[in-house]
């Protein structure tokens, strides 16, 4: 009788073990810099540190410009996390940067300072206005029925990158 609580309590203590363990990992605290784009993404916090981490790396900067209250910014904010082609591409291949206040660089707005808006810088520091969305009005903007030219976009200023090596 004693040995089989003494292996009773041992199990109840692994299990609860693991499962504390289990708890721990799907408490994840969220990256405060990524604001709901993506936490396993890594986020620069300014724009200044974007463009050294881009000459740095070789990799293009993606700024995207939103605001919390902005109901079209929050549903491609939403679409965006949740596509995992684009998780992984800018993870892997971008230095990220979401901003909720404007820049000094007005090469950011070449259209307007409307959101959302998303803008890339190569490498050599130059904002690629040439990369645009579908949108004749809003150059820059994107919607959640948009993702798959965001990501066409995003491997457009790849591309840029290679061909300039």
């Amino acid at each position: 009788m004693m040995h089989s609580a003494l292996a009773l309590s041992l199990l109840l203590i692994a299990v609860s073990s693991n499962l504390a363990m289990a708890i721990k990992k799907e408490k994840r605290a969220p990256q405060t810099l990524s604001r709901g784009w993506g936490d396993d993404i890594t986020w620069v916090q300014t724009y200044e540190e974007g463009l050294f981490q881009a000459r740095k790396s070789n990799k293009p900067l993606m700024v995207i410009h939103h605001l919390e209250d902005c109901q079209y910014c929050q549903a491609l904010k939403k679409i965006f996390a949740e596509n995992e082609e684009i998780q992984e591409m800018a993870q892997n291949n971008f230095i990220m940067l979401n901003l909720m206040h404007e820049t000094t660089d007005k090469n950011l707005s070449p259209d307007g300072q409307y959101v959302p808006r998303i803008m890339f810088v190569d490498p050599s520091l130059t904002v690629r206005a040439d990369i645009t969305g579908r949108y004749s009005n809003r150059l820059y903007t994107y919607e959640p029925q948009d993702i798959p030219f965001l990501i066409e976009n995003m491997k457009k200023a790849l591309r840029l990158i290679q061909t300039e090596l």
